[in-house]
């Protein structure tokens, strides 16, 4: 997978921490001691021990080691954290656009030396009760991570990763499926069209449909235009076809060497272990040698530089005539200064980050643009990092007032500065972030570090997030004008900074079809009759291999009596404030008091229920009655870790035509914090500011445009949620709230010149969803927090009980069930919709997209069905055993499968070319389901991989929110556990023949993307144009 590092605004602020959950006193663990006894110059298992140092507040014990043999570096994270990671980096510097490092990422997982096996790396998704398994492509870096809690299932994955990237077979044909390949459309017909394939080529082609991507990799390409960062590291559809498979395995040999790599391991099982394997199963075939990898500073220019790119129209853009995208962007100091980063970071937040912020108030509250730049603040992600700021959604005759702002605003603040009390608030969210508690630190860290560690920075520095904090306070108390210098050396007297700006194109798509077709011309007319033969006979090749069962029995595999015969109980106590249920939930939360509050939907208008999404995103950003938005975001940052409200639609867990819907108002904060985060609420809850009309235009503007931005990478959702619109009334909602129908009224509103109407909703809204009569709350935090959490939140629903009114359902039909069998003080006020009909829709949105999202969405059975595990399993097995062959391998699209969620089985695929190809391999997967041409070692497998997911770690802030939302209880969840183990060959068999049968479903379609002609020459297909319906 490329991943193009996106613009973190606040990446320190966004490392979460997790702390083990069985323990409720944060303490010194015998993972943390036993690691502390290593000593510098210890030799273990061919590694020399470097550095011992303990991060107390991360509750780590770092540990540095190099191999003494090949030089590998090696950092060990012990934690008290039975989610174990491993991970292992090259530094990969490509100087061509032709995608070599990320093909070669997807073809060192397609078969090794020890497991000779096609694609190990999928069907070890099925062989292992991974919580993560994956691999990615950076700017400048290969990264192989995976995760397990199962120590067993670690020394299995281990071994399969180690073997992948160090001893890969490199077949050409893998090379052929994943890269690109000439292969005749129909690979059995000699006469059909010679065309480009391959799953990378095709991934590309839908990375560079996205404009926000296209922007990005211009910005990076010409603000540094030498060497690794010129060149598209993911690849550039054009230039892909010119990669060869001799320079793939010559890449791989000069890359993928001990001595170019870095390994991390984090948690609790032991390091002696992991040094162990790795010295014996790989490192220990290996010299030292001299990995010439290493990214030399970018040549500092002596003048600034401007450029211009262009790109394909949005059809969903806010404004269609306002398309224009203007960026400044500074080249900084080199990342492996820990510190300098550190501040750099900082001084990006404080620069862009909130209304108060001097670039916020300059470019967005005039409404020059829509937003700001899809790239923003400080990237790390390179070298030397940069710092970028402008605008998108702008007119392109305001680029030049656009410059002069962003001159003005360093002006401004290198005389002005910053308030305190805005230093103080980023401080504050650094202290959240540092107690905040995620499922996936391990990860997290990896992410963290691996930047600055792949340009030899000290990746245990980095961790040492307060010592940078204590050292930042210390060169403000020294230097009033600390922050203002830094602005006036990076910004100011900086002369290498870009301005790139990238308007559309009516003809982009037409030149870059145009562009292909020539390159494909010449490739083709470069054949010889022999390399036309030659080409005919590796399509079939490949597609015999494809169509082979894969014999996998060289590959580990834990086993179905390796998975935990029982749901562990998450204990919760009912309760009451000011006469709203409350479920408290005592977990190890660091000092921290998560605060949820469920809000029905049920008394509000069916004429309003559109605009609800919009109320979300505003509510918490408009201001009140005592603070402006600017006063009350500054206080959110001071005094919480985040306020905000979103939809949820939650299908009914017995009943498909029965559904709860409503908003869910989520923040944390520090103990000492709690009255302020309530005072905030309760601001929120009894005086709301709605009547700022420029306030509300600018958050319209961007949340349209985040919206458009979102299909392109997302498109798969899209197809899904829209293809089950017609066929559960939770599903219908889930459309209008969440889907391509929610996107078109964004869109809509923001065109509107008056909002006037959309402003006077706001308040009925509010009247009806901010009510205590419909609430229910969920508070976790440390059984110390408890009482605290509980009398501060009584006081807080005492202020706002003058909202308090009972108010008459707009349904009729409401069925009212207890969360808790065991507890009736808090219940769920269903709708049951026995007037839904659900119906049969094909529709496709066509997009200007080279690429297309596919989703048929079947109606199935709820939760507690007896035959919604095997579905559950069967979507599962389908995904791995057939659909990935047929959609990705042979289809070239870049994913795709099929799922089972709220009563839906839904098949996908992501960056597909071929969508009318891949609707009739859905419906030959369902075929092949019913014909039961599957083992028992394919189901366990499945099972396998359903409980990796069904069991994955919960961080203790959302313990025990699943069944405050869901009504799901611990009793239910067993029930189902029991009968996914119960699953078998005949009851799969039988549940794709009663649900998934031509004669039996009920399904919907949707396709997003340029369709196909068959499609378009269809009269039962909705079609979407832009927008419109044709």
């Amino acid at each position: 997978m490329f991943r193009q590092t996106k613009v973190v605004l606040q990446k320190l602020l966004r490392l979460r921490f997790n702390r083990p959950q069985q323990a409720w006193r944060l303490q010194s663990s015998l993972v943390n001691e036993k690691a502390c006894q290593y000593q510098p110059g210890q030799n273990i298992h061919g590694f020399t021990v470097k550095e011992v140092v303990g991060v107390p507040d991360l509750f780590i014990t770092a540990v540095k080691l190099t191999h003494d043999q090949t030089g590998a570096q090696y950092l060990h994270a012990a934690r008290d954290d039975s989610n174990n990671l491993f991970s292992v980096q090259f530094r990969t510097t490509p100087l061509d656009n032709t995608g070599v490092p990320h093909i070669l990422e997807h073809t060192v997982l397609c078969g090794s030396k020890r497991y000779p096996c096609r694609d190990p790396f999928f069907k070890m998704l099925d062989r292992s009760l991974s919580t993560f398994m994956n691999a990615f492509t950076a700017n400048d870096y290969t990264m192989y991570p995976f995760s397990t809690q199962n120590g067993k299932d670690f020394q299995n994955l281990l071994s399969v990763y180690l073997d992948a990237v160090f001893f890969p077979i490199l077949r050409e044909q893998d090379f052929c499926q994943e890269g690109w390949r000439l292969e005749h459309e129909d690979p059995t017909d000699l006469n059909s069209p010679l065309m480009f394939k391959g799953v990378v080529f095709n991934e590309m082609k839908g990375a560079f449909s996205d404009n926000e991507r296209v922007y990005a990799q211009h910005l990076q390409n010409k603000l540094y235009p030498e060497h690794t960062y010129s060149v598209v590291a993911g690849g550039e559809p054009l230039a892909i076809p010119d990669l060869t498979w001799e320079q793939l395995k010559e890449f791989h040999a000069t890359h993928y060497h001990p001595s170019n790599a870095r390994f991390f391991t984090y948690g609790d099982l032991p390091l002696e272990q992991h040094l162990e394997q790795i010295q014996e199963e790989a490192l220990s075939k290996f010299d030292r040698v001299t990995a010439n990898t290493e990214v030399p500073p970018q040549s500092l220019w002596s003048s600034p530089r401007e450029a211009h790119v262009t790109c394909s129209p949005d059809a969903l853009a806010p404004d269609p005539a306002r398309q224009h995208r203007l960026c400044v962007s500074y080249l900084l100091g080199d990342i492996t200064d820990t510190f300098e980063g550190f501040t750099l970071n900082l001084l990006s937040s404080l620069m862009i980050s909130g209304p108060n912020s001097p670039f916020y108030k300059a470019l967005i509250e005039p409404e020059i643009g829509s937003d700001y730049s899809s790239v923003v603040g400080y990237d790390g992600s390179t070298r030397e990092a940069s710092f970028r700021v402008g605008l998108q959604g702008m007119a392109e005759e305001d680029a030049e007032k656009v410059k002069q702002i962003i001159s003005q605003t360093i002006d401004d603040i290198v005389e002005t500065g910053f308030p305190e009390e805005r230093i103080d608030a980023l401080l504050h969210e650094i202290e959240i972030g540092l107690k905040h508690q995620s499922a996936n630190f391990g990860l997290s860290l990896a992410s963290f570090i691996a930047s600055s560690w792949n340009h030899g920075g000290d990746p245990v520095e980095l961790l040492q997030i307060n010592d940078s904090v204590d050292k930042f306070r210390e060169a403000l108390k020294e230097n009033p004008r600390f922050l203002q210098d830094k602005v006036k050396h990076y910004f100011k007297e900086n002369p290498h900074r870009l301005t790139l700006s990238m308007s559309p194109d009516e003809a982009y798509l037409e030149k870059q079809a145009k562009a292909e077709e020539e390159k494909l011309q010449k490739k083709i007319n470069a054949l010889s009759e022999g390399d036309r033969k030659e080409i005919y006979e590796k399509g079939l090749q490949l597609l015999a291999a494809q169509s082979c069962p894969p014999d996998a029995s060289s590959l580990p595999s834990l086993k179905v009596s390796d998975i935990a015969p029982t749901v562990p109980v998450t204990p919760v106590q009912i309760g009451t404030a000011g006469g709203v249920p409350v479920q408290y939930c005592e977990q190890p939360t660091n000092g921290l008091v998560y605060f949820r509050a469920f809000c029905s939907l049920n008394t509000l208008p069916e004429d309003v229920k559109l605009h609800v999404p919009l109320f979300c995103n505003v509510i918490t950003k408009m201001g009140s009655a005592t603070q402006d938005y600017k006063q009350q975001a500054q206080q959110m940052e001071r005094r919480t870790g985040g306020m905000s409200v979103s939809t949820r639609v939650i299908t009914d867990s017995t009943h498909l035509d029965m559904y709860e819907q409503g908003v869910l108002l989520s923040s944390s904060c520090l103990e000492r914090n709690l009255p302020h985060m309530f005072r905030l609420w309760s601001d929120i809850f009894n005086s709301p500011h709605f009547k700022d009309e420029e306030r509300m235009r600018a958050l319209v503007k961007m949340s349209a445009q985040e919206l458009a931005n979102g299909i392109s990478y997302s498109g798969h959702m899209y197809a899904m949620t829209r293809a089950g619109r017609h066929l559960t009334p939770a599903a219908e909602l889930n459309e209008a709230f969440d889907g391509m129908e929610q996107v078109k009224f964004m869109k809509s509103i923001a065109e509107t010149s008056d909002l006037s109407r959309v402003i006077r909703m706001l308040p009925r809204i509010k009247k009806h969803l901010l009510n205590p009569a419909n609430m229910r709350c969920a508070i976790n935090t440390t059984p110390q927090n408890m009482s605290d959490s509980s009398a501060q939140l009584e006081s807080f629903m005492k202020e706002v009980a003058v909202n308090s009114k009972v108010r008459r359902p707009v349904r009729t039909n409401i069925i009212e069930r207890p969360i808790r069998t065991e507890n009736t003080a808090m219940s769920r006020k269903l709708i049951l919709d026995e007037n839904f009909k659900p119906c049969q829709m094909k529709t496709i949105f066509q997009l200007p997209f080279p690429v297309n999202f596919v989703s048929e969405a079947i109606r199935t059975v709820p939760f507690s069905h007896e035959d919604n595990a095997s579905l559950r399993i069967l979507g599962r097995m389908m995904t791995s055993k057939f659909l990935h062959g047929e959609i990705r391998e042979k289809g070239g699209a870049y994913g795709g499968g099929a799922r089972m969620s709220g009563g839906l089985f839904s098949f996908y695929s992501y960056r597909d070319p071929t969508p009318v190809q891949t609707l009739s391999v859905f419906r030959r997967g369902v075929d092949w389901a019913k014909s039961g041409q599957f083992s028992q070692q394919d189901i366990d497998e499945a099972k396998m991989s359903v409980f990796s997911s069904v069991d994955s770690p919960v961080s203790p802030a959302n313990k025990g929110l699943d069944g405050f939302l869901t009504g799901v209880t611990d009793e239910m969840l067993q029930d189902h556990r029991e009968r996914l183990f119960a699953a078998s060959h005949r009851s799969l068999v039988e549940v794709a023949e009663r649900y998934l049968g031509a004669g039996q479903r009920t399904c919907g379609v949707a396709v997003l993307g340029p369709g196909s002609e068959t499609i378009k020459k269809d009269p039962s297909w909705i079609k979407n144009s832009r927008g419109r319906v044709d």
